[in-house]
């Protein structure tokens, strides 16, 4: 805040008038504390040319605080539900809304893996090959990936890597994600999505990458041609013919400055093949299953963890999928889980639909999985 200089016209007291002041002695009182005020200011501008004192800390307060916030999200979350649900929607607009709904949630709340497993004996682990699931029932858990993987894509990448579709044909009504990962044309961001070109390039150079700009952008690496990759933008000695970047990890802007980047789909043939064909190396530390049977979520105290998977059941709850799971000799479905609660507790309805229950109990879980998250991991 500046600081004020002395008042420069004379103050009158109560019951003072104008005869009564003495103009050379207000002058004199005004050029004494002129000069004092010039002094205070010279002193203080060689206390800043000379720096601190030893053992005082003139280190502003944003600087520390920024210092000891980390600006990465060490965690991940994951989601886990039955493809099955889509059979509950009445048409063909309904299904594909429905996948819209989910992905809308899981976006909102960061969710970095959404995995569909089939609860109906089918046993699809892949979106690969021809399938009709818009049209007739059976397929529900490949058309909810794809319909999930459609929407995660960025819009100026779509092309490349979703052809027509059955599946996609009601795409257009679709909400889109707004995520942070889906970059305008001309926005700055630090990282982008983008794939491969054929774009010749000399020996020695990295291959050209479409980011969604107006110009290409050279990377570091020569890739192969349609792969899609995470970039991340160059702003060093600006190049104007050419962009350049590096090739990143998909994890890199999440763990390193906790921008949200995204999920992954994963397809599973059960539900006991939702924890062993868990992609991070050490697997999910902190597993939660949620059903109206479950204690309430109020009363669980969540240990810190790394990754973190929350899984929902379909129509008939998550006793359904134990029961289909051929892998499985278990009746309760409880001693799959951590925890197993109940995120709604008193509610007002007889059923809560998956893609309300994923809102509901991520609500009430995120303030938990935060804190949990950030501490160190229990053994």
């Amino acid at each position: 805040m500046a600081e004020k200089r002395p008042r420069l016209l004379p103050v009158r007291r109560p019951g003072e008038s104008e005869e009564k002041i003495d103009w050379r002695k207000y002058n004199a009182e005004k050029k004494e504390q002129l000069k004092k005020w010039k002094e205070q200011k010279l002193l203080k501008r060689l206390e800043k040319m000379q720096g601190p004192k030893p053992g005082e800390d003139k280190t502003p307060k944003r600087v520390k605080k920024r210092k000891r916030e980390s600006q990465g999200r060490p965690y991940t979350v994951s989601v886990a539900l039955p493809g099955s649900i889509m059979d509950n929607a009445q048409s063909p607009e309904l299904r594909t809304y429905l996948a819209g709904q989910i992905a809308r949630a899981c976006a909102i709340f960061r969710v970095d893996e959404i995995v569909v497993f089939d609860e109906t004996g089918e046993g699809a682990t892949s979106v690969e090959g021809e399938f009709d699931g818009v049209w007739k029932k059976g397929h529900g858990c490949v058309q909810m990936a794809r319909l999930l993987q459609y929407l995660e894509c960025p819009q100026y990448l779509r092309k490349s890597f979703f052809p027509k579709h059955p599946d996609l044909l009601f795409a257009g009504l679709l909400n889109p994600l707004d995520s942070p990962h889906h970059v305008r044309m001309d926005e700055a961001s630090k990282y982008r999505e983008g794939v491969v070109t054929d774009r010749p390039t000399k020996a020695g150079r990295g291959s050209f990458v479409d980011c969604g700009m107006r110009q290409e952008v050279q990377i570091d690496k020569r890739l192969q041609t349609g792969l899609r990759v995470t970039v991340q933008m160059q702003t060093e000695k600006p190049d104007p013919k050419v962009r350049r970047g590096l090739v990143v990890s998909p994890q890199q802007p999440r763990t390193e400055d906790g921008i949200y980047w995204g999920y992954r789909v994963r397809l599973a043939s059960c539900l006991s093949a939702v924890f062993t064909e868990c992609p991070f190396k050490d697997g999910y530390d902190l597993t939660i299953g949620t059903s109206e049977r479950g204690r309430s979520v109020e009363e669980a105290t969540l240990p810190g963890f790394r990754n973190a998977l929350v899984v929902f059941g379909g129509l008939q709850g998550l006793e359904a999928s134990v029961d289909s799971d051929q892998n499985l000799d278990v009746e309760d479905p409880s001693v799959l889980f951590s925890h197993y609660l109940n995120t709604c507790p008193g509610q007002g309805s007889r059923t809560i639909r998956t893609e309300e229950a994923i809102l509901i109990s991520l609500a009430a879980l995120k303030p938990q999985l935060e804190v949990a998250g950030q501490q160190p991991e229990e053994s």
